[in-house]
This record gives C-alpha cells, structure tokens and sequence, in this order.
C-alpha cells in the first residue's frame, strides 16, 4: 500500500491577507506549480497548511478542492490527526469519503500517552477506515515519540503502511528501517535529513522547503533513486542554506512569507502565528536571490 515514493510537499494554506478567508483560487494555483515541477503527492492540512486553526467545515471544502483539482494526477493525503482518538476517527472517516488517497495522523499532543497509548489509538483509527495511514512522528511539537519497537508493532496492521519521521533522530529511524524493513515505508520529515534518510531505505520525503522549490526537492530524490548519489549530495548541500532559513522562525511562517515574494499568494497566517520578523525576512530573502527565487 505504498502511496507515492520520492517528494511530497506539505502544502500550505492559502488565506487572504487577513487570515481568515482560505483562498481557493490560490490553492489550485499551488497545486498546479506542485505537480508541473515533479512533486510525487500532496499533503494538505498537516502542520504546514495549519490545521490547528481550521474548523471542520474548511476542512472539507479544502479536501474537496484538493481532490477535485488535483483529478488524481497524484496522491492526495489529508492530515486528520488529534490528541482525541474519537476527534481523529471522525475526521478520518469523512476525509475517507471525500476521496482522498491517504491519512496522515500525528501523535496524540499535550495529553500525551504511553506507548501503549499510541498503539490502541492508532489502532483504533486504522480499523475504521480502509485508507492507507502514515505516522507522523514530531515529538517536538507533541510531546511524544514513536519508539522503534512501537512502530513495528503497528507495522503488523494492514492499513498502517508509512511513518514521517520529524524527530531529528537519524539512530531512530535507522532502528526503525532495521526492524521494520519492508512492513513500513519510511518517509523523512526534516528536509535537512532527505538524503541521510533514503540512504537508509527512506522511501521519499514530506516536504516543507518543495512548497518553495518542488524542482529541487524532486531532483535530490530521483537522483538518489537512479543511483546518482553525488549528484543527489549536491541538490542536498545545495537546499541546506535556504532550509535553515524556512526555519529560522517556526514553521509556517517563513515558507509562506517565501511564498508570497514569490507572488505565489499563499497569503496571511492566522493567531497564534504571527508575521516573520523583518531582520529575517532579509536572510531568507538573500538565500532565495542565491537561488534565483526572487530578484
């Protein structure tokens, strides 16, 4: 049930400059640019389109625009996650019968839970709907972490067939291709890391940086799949200035400030998230000249 290998981008959410409007024209807009520029599939409403402060009701309608403009040109996946095991059910059901080809689901965040926590409430998703589920690990912002041995455990489900790995760890998820092998497909979550993890068995990459540069980030991955390891190296040392600076703020902040100097109207954040700082605005705005992004 592997559902795309090489580069996925974690899209951002379109909004009006104000935030509080999603603009769908925009969304097809990036979708188009995403897919003529290489990108193996989608991920909408995941930590980078700021699901945390978009109501169901939007929810639906982005899906529903996602799926219909995509046209299955490549995968769609939905983050459907939530510290509520019933709350990610739920969306997990509806985001199923709204076409979409995957489910991201992140770890239960600020409640936490065990290990055995993890396992009874992945469980309990995956055995309500048919989709394909990918873990996603980012115990930075949840709390928690997926342990190797966990993921095994959950690799013996049918439908539970990927983990995005945003941990840093490289030891873990290197443990993680170790016990698993083929029962899991292995997708990083630090664009940093791309080719320190498909040197491992990594099967691609979630994306933040190929919001801004799809034809980069595809290039390291086909590259590295095609046996050009120098080649994919390069693109690698090549992204790392401009990935620093995606993150000298938390994300999304800077890929959608990158995004609108790029004319590409991915417009306002919504509260919390507040504008980039402008001292930082300058140092992304120098490495996307490096790359000739912007002028």
């Amino acid at each position: 049930m592997t559902i795309f290998k090489g580069s996925a981008t974690a899209l951002v959410t379109p909004f009006s400059e104000s935030g509080t409007e999603i603009n769908f024209d925009a969304l097809k807009d990036l979708i188009d640019f995403q897919i003529s520029n290489g990108t193996k599939a989608l991920i909408v409403l995941g930590t980078t389109g700021e699901a945390s402060t978009i109501t169901l009701e939007e929810r639906i309608k982005i899906i529903e625009c996602a799926v219909s403009h995509t046209n299955r040109r490549v995968p769609v996946i939905a983050g459907a996650g939530s510290n509520d095991t019933m709350v990610a059910v739920n969306n997990s059901k509806i985001y199923e019968s709204l076409g979409v080809d995957g489910l991201l689901i992140v770890t239960p965040y600020y409640n936490k839970c065990t290990q055995k926590g993890l396992i009874e409430h992945y469980t309990k998703i995956s055995d309500n709907v048919n989709l394909p589920i990918i873990l996603y690990n980012v115990p930075g912002r949840t709390g928690v972490n997926i342990l190797p041995s966990t993921v095994k455990e959950l690799s013996k489900i049918k439908n539970i067939t990927a983990i995005k790995g945003a941990s840093g760890n490289l030891e873990q998820v290197s443990e993680i291709a170790r016990i698993c092998g083929d029962d899991i497909d292995i997708y990083c979550g630090d664009d940093a890391l791309i080719l320190p993890v498909l040197s491992v068995g990594g099967k691609g990459v979630i994306s933040v940086a190929s919001n801004v540069v799809p034809d980069l980030v595809n290039k390291l991955c086909e590259s590295f799949f095609e046996g050009e390891i120098e080649e994919s190296r390069q693109y690698q040392f090549l992204l790392n200035p401009l990935i620093k600076a995606l993150f000298l703020e938390v994300n999304p902040i800077p890929v959608k400030t990158a995004l609108n100097l790029m004319n590409k109207k991915a417009g306002g954040l919504r509260l919390p998230l507040t504008s980039m700082e402008t001292e930082n605005i300058e140092i992304l705005k120098s490495e996307m000249i490096k790359l000739e992004l912007i002028k």
